[in-house]
């Protein structure tokens, strides 16, 4: 198993990418890890911190794509880059899967025009998992496709609840259409015709859920368009941040509440482990033929080691076939 690292993607790159290359051996046994990159500056990079990277094979690659750049340029000016590389090698056997921190619209349309889309998916999406109260879940897209036909999310909802069921185990995953409201008859047309096309697609359809339901874990997957997606994403998470921040404040207020934190040190830090998206890893690209994660820009050590190991499990678990014979047993169920 060998899973390809994009040692420049990311604000903290590349020395946060080594350095979680290097947790990963650790914590994810098995799991072999390539940079990509340019190979000079990785192992600069690595002397300058004391880093032994002497396990790790570096695949060549010229310029870096910034967060500012054009998704197209991968294809273009900077089609020699970590991430046009990376998904070279992998679109040619060369890895079982491919992860980066980097330019997002990038990876996306690097995805669909160089490892290529599954037969029959309209779209690829990003599809993070991200936790709830009652366990973690899967928000599709979350910003790949900013406008979307409604056969579209019905292929979101059958990506992620193949993914669910055979990645995190979760049987018969419950699927929600992200919505204003939660009857039938809410939203617009799309919204419309995505409920009717989920209703009678045979997935564990629930119908409508609003945003507000979603942390209490009503569903297993959420679909959405990218842009309803991606807002709730960043919603959620700087929700999240922001009420940590808070909770840190109130017990750092005075002597008596930081006595008090001292007593619960245990309990708030497995709290906010369980509400890190960092142990996640990011999110999927889902509708492509081969593994590929995107993590988090600001992504650190710890989240790069989640990602890897998110992709081994993704490669490992033949997902993509069995995403492939759906679209297929759908198509072939339409055509009679």
């Amino acid at each position: 198993m060998l899973v390809l690292a994009d040692a420049f993607g990311g604000d903290k790159a590349p020395l946060e990418v080594i350095k979680g290359c290097i947790l990963s051996l650790e914590e994810n046994p098995g799991v072999d890890v390539a940079l990509v990159g340019d190979e000079g500056k990785i192992r600069k990079c690595a002397d300058e911190n004391g880093l032994d990277i002497s396990r790790f094979k570096i695949f060549p690659a010229g310029s870096v794509i910034s967060m500012e750049d054009d998704p197209g340029v991968v294809l273009k000016e900077k089609n020699d880059s970590s991430i046009a590389e990376g998904l070279k090698l992998l679109a040619d056997d060369k890895a079982d899967a491919f992860v980066s921190a980097g330019n997002s619209g990038a990876v996306i349309f690097g995805s669909t025009m160089i490892v290529k889309r599954i037969k029959g998916i309209s779209r690829p999406a990003f599809a993070p998992i991200m936790p709830t109260a009652a366990g973690p879940f899967m928000l599709i897209d979350a910003g790949a496709n900013v406008e979307v036909r409604p056969e579209m999310l019905r292929q979101f909802g059958i990506m992620g609840s193949v993914y669910m069921e055979n990645i995190l185990g979760i049987e018969n995953p419950r699927v929600a259409l992200a919505n204003v409201g939660t009857e039938d008859h809410k939203g617009g047309p799309l919204q419309h015709k995505a409920f009717e096309l989920l209703k009678t697609s045979g997935l564990n359809f629930i119908g409508n859920t609003e945003a507000r339901d979603i942390p209490a874990g009503i569903a297993d997957v959420v679909v959405a368009d990218g842009f309803t997606g991606n807002i709730i994403a960043k919603m959620y998470e700087g929700a999240a941040k922001e009420l940590f921040g808070k909770i840190k404040g109130v017990f750092y207020k005075n002597l008596r509440t930081k006595l008090a934190a001292l007593l619960i040190k245990k309990e708030l830090y497995e709290l906010k482990q369980y509400f890190d998206y960092n142990r996640y890893g990011g999110a999927v690209v889902l509708g492509v033929r081969k593994p590929v994660l995107k993590t988090h820009g600001s992504a650190n050590a710890v989240a790069v080691s989640a990602v890897i190991r998110a992709a081994a499990e993704f490669s490992r678990s033949g997902a993509i076939d069995i995403i492939e014979q759906r679209i297929s047993e759908l198509k072939g169920k339409e055509e009679q």
